[in-house]
């Protein structure tokens, strides 16, 4: 709750703020976890890649509705890049592509992944939940929500880490798009984590900033807890009703 007249962080304690929100970083999820013990199975991992794509298709979407939010032309040529990232461009595929390779390297083909067939209705929500919000918010706002990315190298790393010892049938070009990430990822926090600091300045925006780095981490989080029950206790949706898989694949 705010407290009428409370005064703003400095820039620098607001950081730390912000920083300190690590602690909820879907990287401590225990589904994150059994993954880096290699601990997961195969239809674990393969169940994570694929409803993890609905994420990344998105990514993109997001990016875009931000720029058409902001009047920045100079954040706007900035931002452009992380559409470009993930999209593609002349010379580069892109992370949407790359992480297809990941999809084949566990087992997937790319048509079950592109058709979404595996995407559970947990995480479709989580996913829409976040774009809605990014193309309803100011663009300073959706800009800082995408702030998880201050955690995101370590995430890229330790899979890189951990990974090709624990599951060495894993094909090793699955492992382009954390690679790419380590860089493109790094490079981001600093456009988004300055936009941050800049804008929320008063004890409220900052109080805000704070709610809505939450949001993104709760929508991290509950993607893990739908797949945690698909996958780890073998309790998909209506699995007490059906074994098909008769949710929606998007309206």
């Amino acid at each position: 709750m705010n407290t009428v007249g409370a005064a703003a962080m400095s820039r620098a304690d607001f950081e730390r703020a912000l920083r300190a929100k690590g602690q909820f970083y879907h990287i401590h999820h225990p589904y994150h976890q059994a993954m880096y013990r290699g601990e997961c199975t195969p239809e674990q991992i393969r169940g994570w890649v694929a409803n993890r794509y609905y994420y990344q298709i998105s990514i993109p979407q997001k990016d875009a509705a931000i720029m058409a939010n902001c009047p920045d032309a100079n954040v706007r040529r900035l931002w452009l890049q992380r559409v470009l990232d993930h999209d593609g461009r002349d010379g580069d595929v892109g992370g949407i592509e790359t992480w297809l390779s990941l999809a084949e390297a566990v087992g997937l083909t790319r048509e079950e992944v592109i058709d979404q067939r595996h995407v559970l209705p947990g995480v479709r929500f989580s996913v829409d939940a976040y774009l809605s919000f990014a193309r309803r918010a100011t663009w300073q706002e959706a800009a800082c929500s995408c702030l998880t990315e201050l955690f995101a190298p370590n995430i890229h790393q330790s899979r890189l880490d951990s990974w090709p010892a624990h599951y060495p049938w894993i094909e090793d070009r699955g492992y382009s798009y954390f690679h790419k990430r380590l860089t493109e990822a790094r490079r981001d926090v600093e456009h988004g984590l300055t936009i941050t600091l800049d804008h929320f300045t008063t004890e409220a925006q900052q109080s805000r900033a704070l709610e809505i780095l939450q949001f993104k981490l709760d929508i991290l989080w509950t993607m893990l807890d739908a797949m945690t029950m698909a996958y780890e206790y073998a309790a998909p949706p209506y699995h007490t009703v059906t074994e098909q898989r008769v949710w929606h694949r998007g309206l």
